[in-house]
């Protein structure tokens, strides 16, 4: 059984078993979910509404999710997470690295040539987050769901092999690790939110990308550039995702209802959607292929002169967490050591 078929058979056995347990009860309440991509992307499709529907079978229909794409709420993406603080939006999905260095344990994660698959790193990153984070950097939320992305990489003008050929270019990045990789290869590392990327590209603000292939197909970045550079091993990077609620307005649920928000949170969800993100890279990497895109595959020894280069980003990164009073060079090794854990169990 699949942890997608398995995460949706318990929602259903769930929901029945209440709705034979109880009489048929009004709706009793609404929660609304803003995030920054239209409603037809991955994350939403296959992701959030799963969750959505999930929530709302488990509780017997006693809460309804309104689903708001796009920031349709206002604001910019990196404002998500301040909205779940101040109760603008109960629920929101946002990547954690849009505040850089307000949740700083996470980016442990996010360093260049740390990730394996998105199953296991997200499985990890749930482990510590419960170990370190709940009740520290995230202490102002209800976090529903860790997770990370599939492998990232580079999809630029002109193509890319060595990290010389970065020099010169402008590249957005996705995060802050990525940024500094990029900054130290000679690249010009352009902070932009996901939903830019494509105007961003179009009109030569920036000359390539960091992104997984998921995303691509939306954005129809293998329409915007010829060359995708992937790389064998441990990833370039990744970035890390967080669904968060609005801690008042949890609290503020029966118990009950609380139980139907968290039966579908927790480690398995978080498995199941950053495993599912991954999943639809392959379809994304297919499109660029059918396009006749260059895609570039990295060898081991051609992608360990890129892990050599990164290596200033953990000493650095190190530094910064010290400052901080956070024992990096512990979170490094700890996240490695889970990632080496769950790795052949999501293989």
């Amino acid at each position: 059984m699949t942890i997608r078929r398995k995460f949706l058979g318990a929602a259903g056995a769930a929901a029945l078993a209440m709705l034979g347990a109880m009489p048929a009860f009004a709706q009793e309440v609404t929660l609304k979910l803003h995030q920054f991509l239209p409603a037809q992307a991955n994350v939403p499709k296959l992701i959030l509404d799963v969750w959505a529907d999930n929530v709302e079978e488990s509780s017997g229909g006693r809460i309804k999710i309104d689903r708001f794409p796009s920031m349709q709420l206002g604001g910019k993406p990196p404002e998500l997470m301040d909205q779940a603080i101040d109760g603008v939006a109960d629920i929101v999905w946002t990547v954690v690295g849009y505040t850089p260095g307000r949740y700083p344990s996470t980016e442990v994660f996010e360093l260049p040539f740390m990730m394996t698959n998105a199953r296991a790193v997200s499985h990890a990153y749930w482990e510590m987050f419960d170990k370190h984070m709940k009740d520290n950097e995230f202490k102002d939320v209800k976090i529903l769901g860790t997770w990370v992305h599939g492998p990232g990489m580079i999809h630029t003008s002109e193509p890319v092999e060595t990290p010389e050929d970065l020099e010169g270019m402008k590249i957005r990045g996705g995060g802050r690790s990525v940024n500094a990789l990029l900054e130290e290869l000679g690249a010009t590392p352009v902070g932009m939110p996901v939903p830019a990327i494509p105007e961003g590209l179009s009109k030569g603000v920036i000359d390539g990308t960091t992104i997984p292939w998921e995303v691509t197909a939306a954005l129809k970045v293998p329409e915007l550039v010829e060359n995708h550079t992937e790389f064998t091993g441990k990833a370039l990077y990744t970035l890390t995702f967080v669904l968060a609620m609005n801690k008042e307005k949890y609290e503020s649920l029966p118990d009950d209802l609380k139980k139907a928000i968290d039966d579908n949170s927790g480690l398995e969800f978080s498995v199941f959607a950053g495993g599912t993100q991954a999943d639809s890279d392959g379809p994304s990497r297919e499109m660029a292929l059918d396009l006749g895109n260059n895609v570039i595959t990295l060898d081991e020894e051609q992608t360990a002169i890129w892990r050599e280069r990164a290596q200033p980003i953990y000493d650095q990164w190190i530094a910064d967490m010290k400052e901080k009073g956070i024992d990096g060079a512990a979170l490094i090794e700890e996240a490695s050591g889970l990632i080496e854990k769950y790795t052949p169990q999501y293989q």
